[in-house]
Parts: structure tokens; sequence; C-alpha cells
């Protein structure tokens, strides 16, 4: 085993790797940009170098500052965790070449499996099945539009390098395709720095399910069984499970063959992953799966088979890297219970998801697992950590395991009940949603499932009466002591012959709130809202409010959806730098990627206008409603959240 390694990576995954490193009495190096300096992983880590500014090029995608990082504190072997380099063959060189390990497969085994298109020519070689489609290296777009004709729309096109759902578009009319191959170009060449794709037949009723299998340097390969990622948006995974539900045996047998033969055929070590696209349209069936790609690392979603088999993979990587023989064999490995595991994201689910930035004000996970069930919590920040524009923004995993589908779901739902985040717009009412979808419950999801249910699944109730005046009560501060209370803003202060009387003024998005708190004898708490209602609407609180309190806000808990109120600092000049009706802002700090339109353009309503590019996903900005532009953000801009990307001429009339 080695005695010292370097893991080159960040958040919960480095956090993941230093747990397991930990418990073996392996020492750890963190390597970490200026925008974590403070961060977790950091914090963890047995030792920690810095490594260049926050943008990912210039920090956690500089293999030669990584490979020095290692040499320098005297690590033996390095841990790519997932992302960023660690499906890089130069990166596996450039380890090799240093005289270190590199803790996952070689370079020719991620070089053969790492673009998708010679992969799956690979795969038919080796008889593993692949879904109708062109794989081949002409890249005309005559040539794609006529082999898109030939298979049959709707098609899909894909960027043959990467993965995460990025340079990937469904075309369901030829009209479509050369507007949807120029997207799915720019967005590979962006994350990948390659824009060459692929077209495949699109499958009507698509199940994404992976084995999950393991190598090692003497010829041995196994399977962990599968995983079901079905629930998916904009093609990056919600909530795996495992096993997948409605699994039959013979499905799972061909699967699992399937996926031990391709790791075998490019003679696989480590952890990797063998996806499948499954035809779910007459139920499973062991005929109606091909292979998608292999991802030769560890996945994001790892939790979910190690709590189904009792197998810490990141123990096995790091044995398999030092030289070892696989831990078990296949007949030792089994299948028991069920496990869920929902990424947290800062993200907006009801704006198609939008990343989000923010401070993570508050942040509580649930500290006891729910009744008859195991729970794991992944992550990599704790409360006042930023989320930041540079790297992906999810905020943790929530992982459960329980005896049964039934059971592990319902612990799920208990789970994200009772997490809580303020300080930065979250997806957990999203997650909790999906949980309790009828479809989903029921485990009749396939890929299309959320964007069928998007709407629902996205939309979050108006805050009711009894939640606004909680909102109201935790803005005054009541109940608060020690050397926190402020006694001239706590309820529970003294007042001369009558009760103490607290206004409050709240807004919730346009909606303006002015409220009177006061505290009663017997210890309950009066709110009377005034506004926006026609009449007072008095209520009586018998407990504080689930609430937290973060610089100008409150926001109340309820189940896993937080409902933000702003509070007005009354002594605060209001701010009209953004009251201009006439302007189109930022949503996120971005790049302004391509630009459709220009000044004097006379536009309409959901007309797009630019792409603005934000974590290496495009996102499309189109006109609020019709208007002529007086001005327009440049081609190549790096703009923050709120810049002005659009101005109107003033409408006269």
């Amino acid at each position: 085993m080695f005695g010292k390694i370097l893991i080159a990576n960040r958040g919960e995954i480095a956090c993941r790797v230093i747990r397991t490193a930990r418990r073996l009495g392996v020492r750890t190096v963190a390597v970490y940009s200026d925008a974590d300096a403070r961060a977790l992983h950091v914090e963890m880590a047995d030792e920690a170098v810095h490594i260049g500014p926050s943008p990912v090029g210039e920090s956690y995608l500089r293999g030669d500052r990584i490979v020095a990082a290692a040499l320098a504190a005297g690590a033996e072997a390095i841990h790519p965790g997932y992302g960023f380099l660690s499906e890089n063959p130069d990166f596996v060189d450039l380890v090799a070449a240093a005289g270190l390990v590199f803790i996952g497969p070689s370079a020719a085994s991620i070089r053969a499996m790492g673009l998708k298109d010679a992969a799956k020519r690979l795969m038919e070689k080796a008889g593993v099945p692949v879904v109708p489609g062109y794989h081949g290296e002409a890249q005309e777009i005559v040539l794609l539009a006529s082999k898109a004709r030939e298979i049959g729309y709707p098609v899909l096109i894909k960027a043959r390098a990467g993965g995460g759902g990025k340079g990937m578009r469904r075309v369901d009319h030829p009209d479509d395709f050369s507007e949807a191959l120029s997207g799915a170009r720019r967005e590979a060449k962006a994350a990948f720095g390659d824009d060459r794709v692929l077209v495949e037949k699109y499958v009507d009723k698509p199940r994404h399910i992976e084995v999950q299998v393991f190598g090692d340097n003497f010829g041995n390969a196994v399977h962990l069984f599968e995983r079901d990622c079905s629930a998916q948006r904009r093609h990056q995974k919600v909530i795996e499970e495992a096993p997948a539900p409605g699994m039959t045996p013979a499905l799972r047998k061909a699967m699992t063959e399937a996926a031990v033969k391709a790791a075998k055929a490019i003679n696989y070590s480590g952890a990797g992953t063998i996806e499948f696209i499954v035809d779910a349209s007459q139920g499973l069936k062991a005929d109606r799966f091909w292979f998608m790609e292999m991802n030769t690392r560890l996945q994001v979603e790892h939790p979910v088979t190690e709590m189904v088999t009792g197998v810490d993979l990141v123990e096995w990587q790091l044995r398999v890297a030092s030289g070892e023989e696989l831990p078990k064999t296949q007949d030792e490995i089994t299948l028991s219970g069920h496990a869920f595991e929902a990424r947290l994201y800062a993200e907006d689910a009801a704006k198609g998801f939008l990343p989000a930035t923010g401070t993570l004000h508050h942040l509580k996970f649930p500290d006891v697992a729910p009744e008859g069930a195991q729970m794991r919590i992944e992550t990599g920040v704790r409360a006042g950590d930023a989320i930041s524009p540079f790297y992906d923004p999810m905020i943790a995993k929530l992982v459960v395991h329980g005896k049964n589908r039934a059971s592990a779901l319902n612990a799920l739902r208990e789970m994200l009940a009772r997490t809580e985040v303020a300080g930065s717009t979250v997806n957990t009412a999203f997650l909790a949603a999906l949980a309790v979808d009828a479809d989903f419950a029921a485990g009749d999801v396939d890929t299309g499932l959320i964007g069928r249910h998007q709407e629902a699944l996205t939309a979050i109730p108006a805050p009711s009466d009894e939640t606004i005046a909680a909102a109201a009560l935790a803005a005054t501060d009541a109940g608060v002591t020690g050397p926190a209370a402020d006694p001239w803003s706590t309820l529970s202060g003294y007042a001369h012959f009558h009760t103490l009387v607290r206004r409050i003024r709240l807004c919730h998005g346009e909606e303006k709130i002015l409220a009177r708190v006061s505290a009663r004898p017997d210890g309950r708490f009066q709110v009377a809202l005034e506004a926006p209602h026609d009449a007072v609407n008095t209520h009586d609180l018998r407990t504080m409010p689930h609430a937290a309190r973060w610089p100008g806000h409150v926001t109340v808990f309820e189940g896993a959806i937080g409902y933000t109120f702003t509070v007005p600092d009354p002594l605060a000049k209001a701010d009209e730098a953004g009251a201009a009706a006439g302007s189109l802002r930022a949503p996120m700090p971005g790049l302004v990627k391509l630009v459709r339109a220009a000044a004097g353009d006379a536009v309409i309503k959901g007309q797009p206008l630019l792409i603005l590019e934000a974590m290496k996903m495009e996102h499309t900005i189109a006109a609020p409603h019709d208007g002529v532009i007086a001005e327009i953000a440049a081609e190549g801009a790096q703009v923050s959240d709120g810049t002005v990307l659009v101005r109107f001429e003033d409408v006269q009339g």
C-alpha cells in the first residue's frame, strides 16, 4: 500500500478519497486554486499545495503543476477523482514519466474508450451490442445530415469526446439539424477541446443503465452489478439508484457479461463504468440494450454501488494501483437492499436548471439516518463557503440505503425534507418532488421523465400566510439569547405598560409585506399581516419557526422547500440601478459565446439574442418582450451576474 498520495481534484470527491486513505493509514496531499484556499478538502488533507489561479485551465487542468506538486511533497501516486484530468491519457503518461503511479487505468485503456466513435467500433469487434448510428471520422455537415436521414429521425447528436450531456442535442426534424449541430459543436469545443460528433438513433423510451466494473493488473475483471441513472435533466444525472428498478435476471446476466467483456477487451485495470442505453418501450428485455460509452474512472454515483455491495471502491482503487489483486472474486460480490443518491445542486430548477452562485450562509444536513435505513452525506463544502462560478455547483450527494426500493425511497424523501440550505438557490424542492412523482415511485423511469413532468416538478407553491407570519417572526430575532441577543429588536425585551410590538417589512419576489409582531404573556407570538392583505390577518405562533437568518434575508423551511424573504434595511437607499425595465441582465457569471442580434434590430418576444456560456454549458438568452435593441453585449465578453446584456430603446406612444 502507498504511504502518501496526491489527490488531483477538489470538492466532495477529494474529501471522499481522503476519508478512505485516512482509514487505510495513507497520508494525503491536496491541491488547490486561489478560490479553494480555505476549502474543506484542503483542511482535511495532511498537506496542501497551491497550483494556480481559480480558472480550471490555470490550476486543476495543469498536469505539469500537479505532477510537480506530487514530487515536491514526496507522494508515490496520484488519484485523479472524476472530471478534470481523470480521463486524460496524456496526463497518465506525464504521471508515469515522473516515476509516479496513476490510480486508475492505463493511458492505452483511456485512449481506447476516450472517443465515443472509436470506442463503439472497438465494442462491435468485441461482440458488445452498440446503438445504431454513424461513428465515422468524416465530419462534413452534408454527410452528417445524410447519415441522420438514413438512421431516421429523431436522432441524437453527441460529442465524441467527454460526457455529462455537454455537446449533445436531440433533433426531431431535418430542418433543425444544422442549428443543432452548430450548438453541439460549440459546446463540445468549449468543454473538451474537440468539436467532432457522432450521430445516433434516438431511442423512444430510453433507460440509462450502467454497470460498475473493476479490473486489476493480473487479468481479472468483475462487475459490481448495475445502477440506473435514467432520472436526468439536460442529459445530466439527478437521482441514481441501485439496483435498476424492474431489472430482470436475463437482462442483468446479458448486461453484466457484456460489461465484463468490454473491460477485458482493453485489459482494463481499476474502477470503470460501462454505460448502456436500454429501450424500455416494451419492458426490459435482454436483446434491447446497447453500449453507449465507458467512463474510465470512478463515477459520481459510485456510493450507491458501495451501499448495495458493501465494497469501498476507493479502497479497491488504492489496492489495485499499488499492485494487489482484486480483493474479491465475482462469486463473492453480492447484492443487498436498495440505494439512492440525490445530487443537491446550487441551481434554479424553475429557470431551466440555471446554475446558481452564492454563499452558503446556512447549511444543515440530517444528523441521524431515517429509521431502518443507512445514510451518507458526501460533500465538499461547509456553512459559510461560497459556490463559485468557476466549478460545478454541486453542494452534496445525499445517499441512502434501505432493505428494498420502497423503504429506501421513503428514507430519501425524509432526508430531503430535513436538508436546509440558505444563501443560494438550490434544487432541494425539485429533488423532493421527483422523489414523490408517481411514475418515479413506481420505477417507471426513463431519460425523458423529468422533461415530461418538468413544469409540475419545478413548481413551487406560493408561501402561505402562516409561512409569511413565520418569516416575519424570524426576522425579529425573537427568542435569540446570549451574546447574540439584541435588546432593541428582540421581542423578549421590556416594554412599560404595554406589549412590545415590532413592525417588520418583508419582500417575497415582487410582493411587499408589512407585519406587526408581538409577544403574548403566555409565551406565544402574535403576527398581524397588514399587507398585501385587504384586512389584517392575525396568526398565533406557539413555537419558533424553522428558519434561518442571513444578511438581509430570512429563509423559512417547510419540508424540502425553503421560502426566502428579503428583509429591507430601512436606512438603506433604494437601489435604482436595476430598476430600468428596458434592459436584460445576465442571470449568472459567464462568457458571451455568440451574439445573434445587433443594435437597431427589431426583435420579438422569445427571439434568441445571444448565447451565454457558464460552467461549460450554453444558455440561450431570449428577448423578454418585443422591442428594438439599443445596445447588446459584445461576443467574447466575460460578464458577471447582473451585468446588462441587452438594452432596449424606449418605447414611445
